[in-house]
């Protein structure tokens, strides 16, 4: 029976474990018959911290005069690629923030360097772009983009998501335009933004359904002191009882509905999940609806300074000991590390050509 808005809403608010534990296995069992045992591993590069953004959440926000900028080189992130070969990945993903000296000719060579160097897919998730780059990056051998919408509430979403001058945000038309051009698409949203209701996010969760994502990002808002919702995010709260927490169990929730949703999709326990709780956060949400992790590839010199959020988990870890202990936590829980690319299976069903007989 497919799940409708109002079960979306109730499970959100739901707060017997009894019953979610319900939620939990539901989640879990689709994901084993719609993409299998297989954890996938995405090897992280974020290779440049320049932002032209002023996002009322983030830490690499142009008006954060504290952080140290970086861009890593080609040949950085090239090293970075072959080192995910090793270690046996079938994705690299490239993420950055808004950095217009990313120019689109030297993000098209450093794709077509990886796609002929590897045999690994690309990601890209390097912000709002134009359809012209986007297409660029297409045809130079990008596979899948992830831009996350944050929230369907429009208001809100300007809130904390200011447009650049003379440039109207539009996430959700790139969304579609990244369809067209033939990527595997990602999104997804933060969870407790000040001044987000339940009922926005389960429309958010709905709109998974609606943009028939390939791939879904979910994380817990946390706070950065360097940004203005950090400062004074308590003047944007939602009236008591309608402002979603920004708390762990709900982002579980939401990773559990984001499976029943999107059954085919590709789901990551996230590194905030780590951060929340770096004991189990990753564990459980795999085995609530997750099927991806992404270990962090960026070179140690830049990793502290890629902070969207502090206290980020494996700030300090070397790439080599993070791959050994996410191998062995997808082991304890019964789960094995996946081979291949990885690809959407919901991807490759729209890709497929209807059979003429």
């Amino acid at each position: 029976m497919e799940i409708t808005r109002q079960h979306i809403l109730q499970w959100l608010r739901e707060d017997d474990p009894r019953r979610l534990a319900e939620l939990w296995q539901q989640a879990d069992q689709v994901r084993r018959d719609s993409v299998g045992d297989q954890v996938h591993l995405r090897g992280l590069v974020e290779f440049s911290n320049h932002c032209v953004r002023s996002c009322g959440y983030c830490g690499l926000r142009l008006g954060n005069e504290v952080i140290a900028r970086y861009r890593m080189t080609a040949d950085g992130i090239l090293a970075s690629a072959h080192q995910a070969v090793r270690f046996g990945y079938g994705t690299l993903v490239l993420q950055s923030g808004e950095d217009e000296e990313t120019s689109t000719r030297w993000m098209a060579s450093v794709v077509r360097r990886v796609k002929s160097e590897t045999p690994l897919a690309v990601t890209l998730s390097l912000g709002e772009r134009g359809r012209d780059d986007l297409a660029c990056w297409r045809e130079a051998g990008a596979d899948r983009y992830l831009l996350r919408f944050e929230t369907s509430n429009r208001e809100l979403f300007d809130k904390i998501h200011p447009s650049l001058p003379g440039r109207h945000s539009d996430r959700i038309a790139i969304l579609h335009q990244l369809r067209e051009l033939g990527y595997e698409v990602g999104s997804g949203v933060m969870i407790g933004i000040p001044g987000q209701t339940y009922d926005d996010l389960a429309n958010d969760i709905e709109l998974f359904r609606q943009l028939r994502l390939d791939m879904i990002g979910v994380g817990p808002y946390l706070p950065h002191p360097a940004t203005p919702l950090g400062q004074f995010g308590d003047r944007l709260a939602a009236p008591p009882g309608e402002q979603v927490p920004n708390s762990e169990e709900m982002t579980y929730k939401v990773v559990a509905l984001a499976r029943l949703v999107c059954p085919k999709a590709n789901i990551p326990s996230t590194t905030a999940l780590a951060t929340v709780n770096k004991e189990e956060g990753r564990e459980l949400g795999l085995q609530r609806g997750a099927n991806v992790v992404m270990p962090n590839l960026t070179p140690l010199e830049y990793r502290r300074l890629y902070e969207i959020y502090p206290s980020k988990a494996c700030i300090q870890e070397r790439a080599e000991d993070c791959h050994h202990c996410l191998s062995h936590r997808i082991a304890a829980i019964g789960r094995e590390v996946g081979s291949g690319r990885g690809d959407s299976a919901s991807h490759r069903h729209r890709s497929t050509p209807a059979d003429p007989g």
